[in-house]
């Protein structure tokens, strides 16, 4: 088994060992580390041949150094050897899941990479996909991009929903991805994001979702005050759980039992039986809007709670009471998530921006000392009755986001916390190096731009400078995500939404118009081009002459009359009438009136007995000054024009005088629902 360790020398370059069977395999690659277990390329060339870097995280170097030196519990968890502050001991890192008493040492305290999209949208909801490989982020535009686990480069970006995306989830099978927009749509998708299904769940945003434990079953909270809970397989409501008297903004599914858990906007948290859909309890103690609830996921007997009162809350399960009471923020809290392997850590994401780490079993007191610290409820005498302990966060990252953070998640492992912000950008943060920690407490998300300039840890000039590299490095990968998946680019032909030449119809996006499969013995022949049409593109068809010339045209002999029609008798023409109400009693649609549409008048001597042009229409002049219009003919439609119950028209009233057409409410109604307004029934 590979094993990729890393010694920093103190020379410029550094120490590769490719351990392999106990051979150690030495090359010189110039690398850098950036994280935990993070490589950074750094070239000693001249600088006109230095590359762009990117950090590299190699979790893998950690999960293996901790396999080969593992021992069974009852003899100790580890018999190899254990870091300490020097860099040279980065290579003796383990990964959280070897030191499960130990959550301190999985506290993120240090920024690892920022990443935003060509066209930025805030983040709503960040998930990692279930083998840790990719992070996958849901933006307000509807948009899924996926980021690479490892590297933290763009790797593919899809339409995914019509609105903003305000919830998703994996299953607990890792088989099925369901997503939930503002429009109150769910969708089904497999891992390789192929949509399967598609149902109506609300009729008003649908701000949080869960799967139950076995993945049968699946619940979401709505703006219209209602959980339901659906059949997955049916894709179906299976019952509707009313109780909350404002809009249910947050839910969840314990992992192992049969609980779920509502917070709302009426600063209530409820439990709820799902086989019964019977209220159990409700919990009170948040002064303000429920944000965001969340079970613990390793032992399942708490329940993590935050609001806009700037507190979050840890209830036991086993006493249905809160036991820690989380403080510390300025503004409101957005969002919280549990550590997947500490059930002790639970970290918090502001409105302002700030990232905040909590030890559930250290009160870490107030900074200013204010605060006596209080004993934990377990400690006292009458845990039924005593006070919720207050805890402070064990680690601060005040300006982790310019902007309210609107999601968090951990990687599988735990080493890796994700973050997605109203700010548009992605961030990535990972536990300090050994030997690193104050310098990592000075940068610009601890202590501020301005600071962190003053202290000459942060450039802003060079963090700018690094920004647009960044920019353009994501630009560079998007451009070649989108030719590896062989997409067209937008312009070119064959591009979603485009036109193929001589054709008047728009191409399938996504879809390569020079193929086609199954055509030809290889399955991948050409397609034959279209037969040329006579007046249509530009092939250069010639339209054929017409058998009467046209009164006006070159060439016309003045005051000529053109010969009628084949088969046409002017002193006994049919009956258009007629004609169209035997067409209505057939079932068949009859045509429009002649000129309707925008289309050219025919002749003068093709033209119905009865029927009168509109002034100006093509080969019949206007009449003089000081003569009145023509009268219109009750029911005819003059092109370009809507008739009103007057019988005048948006160009031609009654009276001659010419009128702009109305606006259209429904274009303005459609973008007002698009943003949110007037989608209730009154």
């Amino acid at each position: 088994m590979l094993c990729l360790s890393i010694t920093i020398a103190s020379q410029v370059t550094t120490v590769i060992r490719l351990l392999r069977d106990g051979v150690a395999f030495v090359a010189d690659h110039g690398l850098d580390i950036t994280d935990d277990n993070t490589l950074n390329l750094v070239d000693t060339r001249p600088p006109h041949f230095i590359l762009t870097s990117r950090p590299v995280t190699d979790y893998g170097a950690s999960v293996v150094h901790y396999m080969r030196h593992r021992q069974p519990r009852y003899r100790g968890s580890y018999a190899g050897e254990v870091e300490r502050p020097s860099p040279s001991y980065i290579v003796d890192m383990l990964p959280p899941y070897a030191r499960v008493t130990s959550p301190a040492d999985s506290v993120p305290s240090r920024h690892l990479h920022s990443s935003l999209n060509k066209i930025k949208h805030p983040i709503n909801v960040v998930r990692w996909t279930p083998e840790g490989r990719r992070l996958l982020t849901a933006s307000s535009s509807g948009e899924f991009t996926l980021w690479n686990g490892t590297g933290f480069n763009f790797e593919t970006i899809m339409q995914a929903h019509d609105s903003a995306i305000r919830a998703l989830v994996y299953s607990h099978s890792d088989d099925w991805l369901v997503s939930a927009d503002h429009d109150g749509i769910i969708k089904y998708w497999q891992p390789n994001f192929n949509n399967v299904e598609s149902i109506r769940g609300h009729t008003d945003p649908i701000r949080d979702l869960a799967f139950s434990p076995n993945d049968t079953k699946f619940v979401t909270a709505s703006d219209d005050q209602t959980l339901k809970v659906f059949d997955f397989a049916g894709g179906s409501t299976d019952m509707t759980l009313t109780g909350h008297g404002w809009d249910a903004k947050s839910c969840d599914w314990h992992p192992s039992r049969g609980l779920i858990v509502s917070g709302s906007k009426d600063h209530l948290v409820k439990l709820w039986d799902p086989r019964t859909g019977r209220c159990l309890t409700t919990l009170h103690g948040h002064k303000n809007t429920i944000t965001k609830t969340l079970f613990e996921r390793v032992q399942g007997n708490c329940l993590a709670t935050s609001a806009r009162d700037q507190t979050a809350r840890v209830f036991d399960l086993r006493m249905m009471r809160d036991i820690a009471l989380l403080r510390g923020h300025e503004k409101d809290i957005s969002t919280l998530t549990w550590h997947p392997v500490h059930s002790n850590l639970l970290s918090t994401g502001g409105s302002d921006g700030s990232l905040f780490h909590y030890l559930l079993d250290e009160p870490n007191t107030a900074p200013d000392g204010s605060v006596m610290p209080i004993p934990a409820v377990y400690d006292s005498a009458d845990p039924s009755s005593a006070p919720a302990q207050p805890i402070y966060p064990a680690h601060k990252i005040p300006y982790a986001h310019d902007f309210a953070i609107w999601s968090l998640d951990w990687h599988p492992l735990g080493h890796i916390l994700a973050s997605g912000s109203n700010d548009r950008i992605t961030r990535f943060w990972s536990r300090a190096r050994p030997g690193e920690a104050p310098e990592s407490f000075n940068d610009r998300y601890h202590i501020g731009e301005a600071a962190a300039e003053a202290q000459g840890t942060w450039d802003r000039r060079g963090g700018r400078h690094m920004r647009q590299v960044e920019e353009e490095q994501e630009l560079e990968d998007e451009m070649d995500g989108l030719v590896d998946q062989k997409m067209p680019i937008k312009g070119q032909p064959g591009a979603g939404g485009g036109m193929m030449p001589g054709l008047s119809f728009p191409s399938i996006p996504g879809l390569p118009l020079q193929q086609v499969l199954g055509s030809g013995p290889g399955g991948g022949g050409l397609i034959p081009p279209p037969p040329v049409i006579p007046g249509v593109g530009g092939a250069g068809g010639v339209p054929p002459p017409l058998p009467f010339p046209i009164p006006g045209m070159p060439g016309l002999p003045a005051g000529v009359v053109p010969p009628p029609l084949p088969g046409m008798d002017l002193k006994n023409p049919p009956d258009f009438s007629a004609i169209a109400e035997m067409m209505k009693k057939a079932g068949i649609q009859p045509p429009p009136p002649p000129g309707a549409g925008g289309g050219p008048m025919p002749p003068p001597g093709i033209l119905p007995p009865g029927l009168i042009p509109p002034p100006g229409a093509a080969g019949f002049p206007m009449p003089p000054p000081g003569f009145a219009p023509p009268p219109p003919i009750p029911g005819a439609v003059i092109p370009g024009g809507v008739t009103h119950p007057d019988g005048g028209n948006d160009q031609y009233d009654s009276s001659g005088r010419r009128r702009a057409p109305l606006p259209s409410q429904e274009e303005s109604l459609r973008m007002e629902q698009s943003k949110g307004n007037y989608t209730r029934v009154r």
